[in-house]
């Protein structure tokens, strides 16, 4: 897993995942911390995540918000925007562009 940018735009890449978790929610929060405004995560070049990498960005939009700041998400590739809809979390996320429901393959 990668995370690059600054307090205002990160790209993620690799696998968000139980592995991975503590470094990026630190990462993550640290951005969240001492930044204002959106904070935009771009995960075009993300290859996957499970329950833990999902509940780490749970976590940083919760505390986006505490600061008031919004977590937005940017090119949420196909398998997991699935997988925001499959748990509702596509209706509580900021997502840029929304959810193409219609463009996603069915399980």
């Amino acid at each position: 897993m990668h995370i690059r940018g600054d307090h205002v735009e990160l790209v993620v890449g690799g696998r968000l995942d139980v592995r991975s978790a503590a470094d990026a929610r630190t990462v993550l929060h640290t951005a969240v911390d001492d930044g204002v405004g959106d904070l935009v995560l771009d995960l075009s070049e993300l290859d996957s995540w499970d329950a833990t990498g999902l509940g780490v960005i749970m976590g940083v939009h919760r505390r986006a918000g505490r600061c008031g700041r919004r977590l937005v998400l940017r090119d949420v590739p196909p398998q997991m925007q699935r997988l925001l809809v499959a748990t509702r979390l596509h209706r509580i996320l900021a997502i840029e562009g929304g959810i193409g429901l219609e463009s996603l393959p069915r399980v």
